[in-house]
């Protein structure tokens, strides 16, 4: 298979036109734009709509309505952009649409700084928009799992008729590394049931709508969707376990940041301290039993992260608070070096 050096923003944009995406609707913010605008590239090319809304409001809204009629259709940003369009990711949601938004997450709160963070992650796996709803949450760790997580992205969301985001950050959009890009078919589910394509007198009226006046419709529309979350929760999780059939201590981490503790554990290992990785690929649905099996060993466990400590809730319920969670992290566009989480790792009691 043939393999292309590219950055992550552009393989991102790449994937996604491969994987059939008619419509992009962006907003240009670093550390994201190099995606938009090779879509404005590339989009007219392959067929596609490329436009450069008034605004990220505007952007997500024009989302909705481009996937109301079937097509595969998506938008991306940087989190004070994503925060703006959790609105209509809101309302894609309540519609029972498939759509895709990208986040190359940026520091923060308010404008932040353009460096790398992973401080969205209880946006986007808590609080996406107002209301009862999940979006699926892929986390890539390289460029080329964010090729492959954009093509999942895509399936997913038309399979369960929801919207799904790539929560990567401004490390990850802006390297660059070899990728390849798999075959695809984009018309794998039949959209025939419910896209607003026209029906010539032929069907009656498709109606995408989120608005339920009366709150047994809403209630029942709702508890449905529930429903078909909890399929997901039991069939779509993934995750990479490393090293952790003997581990005392796992370590938890996700997209870039798993890669700096990957060196740390590996580090350890040499030095006699047997310390594991545990990556979730899905922060929704969160992989609990792949955690529970990879600490089956572990005395405890420390969550590295570029944030506040966002994921340590989640583990902690996913394991049942049943060992000790400990957190180590940098924030504000500050990435953790392998050295800082060996030493804590060896705060732990992992010192020789």
């Amino acid at each position: 298979m043939e393999r292309n050096l590219m950055k992550g923003n552009e393989a991102l944009a790449e994937a996604a036109i491969r994987a059939g995406c008619k419509c992009f609707f962006g907003y240009p913010i670093t550390p994201q734009t190099e995606l938009a605008a090779y879509m404005a590239k590339r989009m007219h090319k392959a067929g596609g709509v490329f436009l450069q809304a008034e605004s990220e409001v505007a952007a997500i809204n024009m989302v909705l309505g481009a996937a109301s009629t079937g097509v595969r259709a998506m938008t991306s940003s940087s989190s004070p952009g994503i925060s703006l369009k959790s609105e209509g990711v809101s309302y894609i949601a309540g519609s029972d649409l498939p759509a895709v938004i990208i986040n190359v997450e940026r520091g923060g709160p308010g404008l932040g700084g353009i460096q790398p963070s992973q401080a969205d992650y209880w946006q986007a796996t808590k609080a996406l928009g107002h209301g009862d709803f999940q979006l699926l949450v892929y986390a890539p760790a390289s460029v080329q799992e964010m090729v492959d997580y954009v093509v999942k992205a895509f399936d997913r969301a038309d399979k369960y008729r929801m919207p799904a985001m790539i929560l990567a950050d401004g490390l990850l959009g802006q390297m660059m590394e070899p990728v390849s890009f798999p075959e695809i078919n984009p018309d794998a589910y039949d959209k025939s049931g419910w896209a607003t394509n026209g029906h010539k007198n032929s069907r009656e009226h498709h109606i995408v709508n989120s608005l339920y006046l009366q709150p047994d419709a809403l209630e029942k529309s709702i508890v449905d969707r529930y429903k078909k979350y909890e399929i997901i929760k039991e069939t779509e999780t993934e995750a990479e376990s490393y090293l952790t059939d003997d581990c005392d201590i796992l370590l938890c981490a996700f997209g870039a940041t798993a890669r700096v503790v990957k060196s740390a554990v590996n580090t350890a290992r040499e030095q006699g301290i047997k310390a594991g990785l545990f990556r979730p690929k899905t922060l929704w649905p969160f992989p609990v039993k792949e955690i529970n099996e990879a600490a089956k060993t572990a005395k405890c466990l420390l969550s590295v992260e570029m944030s506040m400590g966002q994921m340590v809730d989640d583990i902690k319920l996913a394991i049942n608070c049943s060992k000790p969670v400990h957190f180590f992290g940098r924030t504000g566009g500050v990435i953790p070096t392998p050295d800082e989480v060996l030493a804590e790792i060896k705060k732990l009691g992992g010192a020789k």
